[in-house]
């Protein structure tokens, strides 16, 4: 009865074990291919920059990616802003100032792509008592 307890409890501590194993192997690689996704984007993301500077005028895309331009109403300047994807759901944004002589940069950031959309499914009590 003994060895029968012992069989089930390291069955049972096995398969816990493996289960949390692979759980954790599947975070590691959605881990990696955000950090290289990351790093392709970034390597792209500055050949388009090298694009841009080395242009007479500021090209309308480059390496397939589209670049805007627009007036910032803070800054007082034309901005051009591109993004390069990093995963189906997070984009390198970038975003500068180029000038005849030198450029800044504004940001250079990832962010979701994904739209945020308010969900109002659940009926949560206002606080209001009803008579």
């Amino acid at each position: 009865m003994v060895l029968v307890f012992a069989v089930l409890c390291l069955t049972i501590f096995s398969l816990i074990t493996f289960v949390v194993a692979n759980n954790e192997r599947s975070i590691v690689e959605a881990k990696i291919n955000l950090v290289t996704g990351y790093y392709e984007a970034d390597a792209l993301a500055e050949k388009i920059l090298v694009d841009i500077l080395t242009a007479d005028t500021i090209p309308s895309s480059s390496h397939g990616i589209e670049i805007l331009s627009r007036w910032d109403e803070e800054l007082g300047v034309d901005t051009t802003y591109y993004y390069c994807p990093v995963s189906p759901v997070k984009a390198l944004y970038v975003n500068l100032v180029v000038r005849d002589d030198s450029f800044d940069i504004l940001s250079w950031r990832m962010r979701d792509t994904d739209i945020w959309t308010f969900d109002d499914s659940i009926n949560v009590w206002s606080g209001d008592i009803e008579e």
